[in-house]
């Protein structure tokens, strides 16, 4: 066993490059990359191949990381890297695209095949992946309130050729495999068999012959589903080669045995094979044993079959990017995509790490060298929080739209964050009267004459709740979106109040609304507090308010390290440093109770971190000016208690 050491970025990429050298890269002229179907296997420039793939999703790591994160999965003896394209985070406008900094998905790309690495692209358009609506824009349901999404819908039609036939599918030409690049092959939509009944294949043809037609005749294409006859039907694609995916808990060779009765000819591949599960909010982080995942990759490779780990390295949802799902219940996902993957959330390896590179050893030259450690991290201490604007505050400055009933966060252009929503008591009402919000989506703030009132939630099935109101008051909803759903045939999951609101039975009507971008700190540089005298907090309990603080990072290191927010005493919001918005936290339902802070968005000397508290503050709100307080540690926490 090699020992693993701590190593610099800048090290670790010259390391691999030397191993990757001493392995051998073959160059050649003709490079193709095909399937042999007499033979079940790939062929890769005219020999037999077969790939160990992890998944890196090049948008949950910032792209100073990119480098140190495939390195890893070099180093575990893994030849290709697969990453899902989100078509939300390149054009989160309609016609304002991004493909720079840490969407630089061409470099992304191009750092893979310096290390030696294969790449494997899920371009979607849907890709799931617990992304908000899947990776699909918000804008499709603004433009298109009724559209069908992932059909042949003229509407979903016209916006998804432009994305993909002009402007992704030409930037991934030129970095196909025959073409000099590193890209093997290509998955068109994911688990589409998944919508069983709902299937619609003039759409998954149209998207097969767009592909074909931007990328050429030679290019692989294939499809995953899960390994049953329902969804291997429905969603296989003819003249596209059909995978399936499955984790630690089946047989390999029961699986693949689903996958010849659709795929009787070519290699075996197990496009999604997990070495862990996803978690949502208020439930136990999900985890899975090292051994079982061992000895099913061997089972797996074993065979001679094509594998992906899906995650390798799962990564972070920064911002307001992670989505929910809505199987039995409403349940939203963190903000940690850790996966209980080989390579943590941090980008350390876990047990996992060794033990898979052991398997692949048996099967795979794997490079030679130091192996991966844990990173250095930072403790940089207590930080202590002032509240520095209201919700109200920071509302008053921002424009309010008017309407007879209330609108969604499409409506009103938002994607996410937060929706005010205030209407008036039209006459006296029974004391008490019944508020009921059956389409409100998916937690709100109930307020009646600016007294708080209650709390309704989709995820607890609280739609409803009992105020005393007097005609003319106000009645205030402060709507927060907590992701769109990622799975299954409700991806169009509007927003806000998505029906109409009854008060005692009631329409009521006359509605202003505003919206918060609340992943937009900047907003923030409106209210008339922030930097001047603490400000009063949005309610008695401190909630809905912005608090301010800052810490200082010293000179001891080369650069600053990676550090995790802890955030006892508070409830549910959202945190920024340095106007880089790390995520929502809920520690009060877990698993998640620290967030990661990548080294790279922190600064030597002052910082700033920024929390927006939804709920409640550990700080009287009687006295503005006591401080708060908010700790960055250097242990990450992402399995605390969660509520019985």
């Amino acid at each position: 066993m090699v020992k693993p050491v701590m190593m610099g970025r800048c090290g670790a990429v010259l390391a691999v490059a030397v191993a990757v050298l001493c392995l051998g890269v073959d160059v050649t002229e003709s490079r193709s990359f095909e399937i042999d179907y007499a033979n079940n296997q790939f062929l890769k420039d005219g020999r037999p191949h077969r790939y160990v793939a992890g998944s890196i999703h090049y948008f949950r790591v910032l792209a100073a990381d990119w480098p140190d994160r495939l390195w890893k999965l070099r180093m575990a003896g893994f030849n290709a890297v697969q990453t899902v394209i989100e078509w939300s985070t390149h054009e989160p406008r309609q016609g304002e695209y991004h493909f720079t900094g840490n969407s630089d998905l061409e470099a992304f790309i191009r750092t893979a095949q310096k290390l030696g690495l294969d790449v494997i692209l899920r371009i979607g358009p849907y890709i799931c992946a617990e992304r908000d609506m899947g990776g699909l824009p918000y804008w499709l349901l603004k433009l298109h309130p009724d559209i069908r999404l992932r059909t042949s819908d003229p509407n979903f039609l016209l916006h998804m050729d432009r994305w993909l036939g002009e402007v992704l599918l030409p930037k991934i030409r030129p970095l196909l495999y025959e073409n000099g690049g590193p890209v093997i092959t290509i998955q068109l939509e994911n688990e589409y068999g998944c919508l069983v009944g709902l299937c619609d294949h003039r759409y998954t043809a149209h998207l097969r012959d767009l592909t074909r037609q931007q990328l050429g005749p030679n290019v692989v294409l294939f499809t995953v589903d899960n390994p049953l006859l329902s969804h291997l039907m429905e969603g296989r694609i003819p003249e596209v080669y059909a995978t399936v995916d499955f984790g630690v808990d089946r047989n390999p060779g029961l699986m693949f045995f689903m996958q010849r009765l659709f795929q009787p000819r070519g290699p075996l591949v197990n496009s999604e094979y997990y070495p862990g599960w996803l978690d949502h909010w208020g439930e136990p982080h999900h985890t899975v044993d090292t051994k079982e995942l061992a000895n099913g990759l061997d089972a797996i490779l074993a065979l001679n079959a094509s594998v992906n780990m899906f995650m390798f390295h799962g990564g972070t949802s920064f911002g307001l990017t992670a989505g929910s799902n809505n199987d039995y219940k409403f349940q939203s996902n963190p903000t940690s995509y850790d996966y209980d993957a080989p390579v943590s959330e941090a980008g350390d390896p876990t047990d996992k790490y060794q033990a898979i590179r052991d398997v692949v050893s048996k099967y795979l030259p794997v490079p030679q060298g130091p192996l991966p450690g844990p990173s250095k991290k930072g403790m940089y201490g207590q930080v202590n929080m002032t509240a520095a604007a209201s919700l109200w505050e920071v509302a008053q400055r921002l424009p309010a739209t008017h309407s007879p009933w209330p609108l969604t966060f499409e409506h009103l252009d938002l994607s996410a964050g937060l929706v005010i929503y205030t209407s008036s008591v039209p006459f006296r009402m029974p004391d008490p009267a019944r508020l009921s919000l059956p389409g409100m989506h998916d937690r709100g703030y109930v307020f009646v004459a600016g007294r708080e009132a209650g709390l309704v939630s989709r995820e607890e099935a609280m739609t409803d709740v009992a105020v005393t109101a007097l005609e003319g008051d106000a009645i205030t909803v402060v709507v927060e979106s907590q992701g769109r759903i990622s799975a299954g045939p409700h991806t169009n999951d509007f927003k806000g109040l998505t029906t109409n609101v009854t008060l005692n039975g009631h329409l009521l009507k006359g509605w202003n609304m505003t919206a918060v971008p609340l992943a937009n700190v900047s907003i923030l540089a409106a209210a008339p507090s922030l930097g001047h005298a603490p400000a009063t907090p949005g309610t008695p309990s401190g909630g809905l308010t912005y608090y301010r603080g800052v810490f200082t990072v010293p000179d001891e290191d080369p650069h600053p390290l990676d550090t995790f927010l802890r955030v006892d005493g508070w409830t549910k919001g959202v945190a920024w440093v340095n106007k880089f918005c790390l995520g929502r936290y809920w520690p009060e339902v877990g698993p998640q109770v620290t967030l990661y802070v990548p080294w790279s968005i922190l600064k030597r000397g002052e910082n700033e971190l920024i929390l927006f508290e939804l709920e409640s503050a550990p700080c009287p709100a009687s006295s503005p000016a006591s401080p708060c307080a908010a700790t960055l540690q250097d242990q990450h926490v992402i399995d605390g208690p969660t509520p019985p």
